[in-house]
């Protein structure tokens, strides 16, 4: 069987989630890393757009399967290799943790990814200030609605039952962002418990973006 290739770059919210979820699964993989932001962005040039004709990561290799957008990845890995199964077998359970995870995939990520922030600066001029507010604002906004929904629903130690799933995997790398720019979180006490209790986990910690080998230190 032929090793399995991640197209990521380290600060990829969207690639961080396939790591958790390649590394909760212990699937070796190969990791291609992309730049967003050196000579125009990695992710622009035509070898990686012949792979993905968005421009976004991740991108996963498997054999002759090609695939795109984080969410279709992962439930095509939790259905091809069975093994630390990320959503429940019971419909109403897997939509109720599909729902978390498209607040973070579909409310809060595209408004503040990296396209949108460039698109923010070049085009209305905006300060880094109020960049920075628009950012802070649409991550809060959909972090206090997962959290109302966690408390609602009891969560203990993770978003749903006694161990990490696809929500987790979800909010993890969103809560990362939400530190990286210093959203207010101490409304959020759930999250908070959940992220740390997420921490512990080597298949969390060894997919952070500190951990990457194409990271680098900001200027």
């Amino acid at each position: 069987m032929s090793k399995l290739i991640l197209y990521t770059y380290w600060r990829s919210s969207a690639a961080y989630r396939v790591r958790i979820a390649l590394n909760l699964k212990q699937l070796d993989y190969e990791s291609h890393y992309i730049n967003l932001l050196e000579q125009g962005g990695g992710n622009w040039q035509n070898d990686y757009l012949h792979i993905n004709p968005q421009g976004l990561l991740p991108s996963l290799i498997d054999g002759d399967i090609r695939l795109t957008q984080s969410l279709a990845i992962i439930e095509y890995l939790d259905e091809r290799y069975p093994e630390f199964p990320l959503l429940p077998i019971q419909p109403n359970k897997r939509a109720y943790i599909k729902s978390l995870a498209l607040i973070i995939a579909c409310e809060i990520h595209p408004l503040n990814n990296l396209q949108v922030l460039q698109y923010l600066n070049e085009k209305f001029l905006i300060s880094a200030a109020a960049k920075n507010k628009w950012y802070q604002h649409w991550v809060e906004e959909g972090l206090k609605a997962i959290e109302t929904i966690l408390q609602n629903n009891h969560a203990e130690h993770f978003c749903y039952g006694e161990q990490p799933g696809l929500a987790d995997i979800f909010l993890i790398p969103q809560m990362y962002n939400a530190h990286r720019f210093g959203c207010s979180l101490q409304h959020f006490p759930k999250l908070l418990e959940i992220e740390e209790n997420c921490l512990k986990i080597p298949a969390f910690a060894q997919a952070s973006p500190e951990q990457q080998k194409d990271r680098v230190t900001p200027s």
